[in-house]
């Protein structure tokens, strides 16, 4: 399809569609019995905020590896507006979680002339069994990071986050050797990671490398975000305190802003007039 002269999704208008997504996703996975929860930033604000952090611009939910195998499977009945976008599906698909995509949209991480092209979107964050052993939750997690950074680099999005421009003439010659390793190298070995205990109930996860019950994460209730009900965990402020630690606390004015860098259009054929 060729697409001229697209209207850019900016601000409030981008927050709508993304809460039209979750919205959808709510529904199918109440339909489907696919347990999931408001997570990371998004779990934030609706417990600080009543909804959005001012300052941020994406949507965040999470599930345990045998709901995000189910809505993967199940993907194919969804309204054909949405698609599940994630490794196992998608060749292209260079991240170890999963997407939900508004296919009316265009999105460019971090702008049309560089970076990767899908739509505008929600996160979907799986959680993996670990075993009750705190320092391999921690080891797991840092190669965790160690991967993502090198798949980051390998298919050159390093270069255009908001970092200071001397970082790229270092950065440049590790993506260089990267280069070497096939597509998509470092996200099968940290799904490997991921999965090594997917077999074995354990009975824990580590988000964020911190260790925790698995039951935190399937005890859920309703709370309000931007005016709707979604499901988030019956001991949410524990949960945010695993991962922001004083979460009520609001960070310095300077780092009040958005870290994340994209451009997104409405496709010619979808536009308002």
């Amino acid at each position: 399809m060729k697409v001229v002269d697209m209207k850019e999704i900016k601000g409030e208008e981008l927050k709508k569609i993304q809460l039209d997504i979750l919205k959808y996703v709510d529904s199918f996975c109440r339909k489907n019995h696919i347990n999931y929860m408001l997570d990371y930033g998004t779990l934030l604000g609706a417990v600080r905020h009543g909804g959005y952090i001012p300052w941020d611009d994406d949507i965040d939910i999470s599930m345990l590896r045998e709901d995000y195998d189910k809505l993967m499977k199940l993907s194919s009945k969804m309204d054909p507006r949405y698609k599940f976008y994630c490794y196992e599906t998608d060749k292209d698909c260079c991240i170890t979680y999963g997407k939900v995509l508004d296919t009316k949209t265009i999105l460019y991480e971090p702008s049309k002339e560089k970076g990767t092209k899908t739509s505008v979107f929600i996160d979907v964050f799986v959680y993996d069994n670990k075993p009750n052993d705190i320092e391999y939750a921690k080891k797991a997690y840092k190669l965790y990071v160690k991967y993502k950074k090198l798949n980051n680099l390998q298919i050159n999005k390093s270069f255009y986050v908001k970092s200071k421009t001397k970082y790229n003439f270092i950065r440049y010659p590790f993506h260089l050797f990267l280069q070497i390793f096939p597509k998509r190298y470092f996200v099968k070995r940290n799904i490997k990671i991921h999965k090594k205990y997917a077999n074995i109930d354990t009975g824990y996860i580590a988000p964020s490398g911190h260790l925790c019950k698995k039951e935190l994460a399937q005890d859920l209730i309703e709370m309000e975000f931007e005016g709707y009900k979604f499901l988030v965990p019956r001991e949410y402020d524990l949960w945010l305190k695993l991962i922001f630690g004083d979460y009520m606390k609001l960070p310095p004015v300077e780092k009040r802003v958005s870290h994340h860098c994209f451009e997104a259009y409405y496709k010619e054929e979808d536009k308002n007039d």
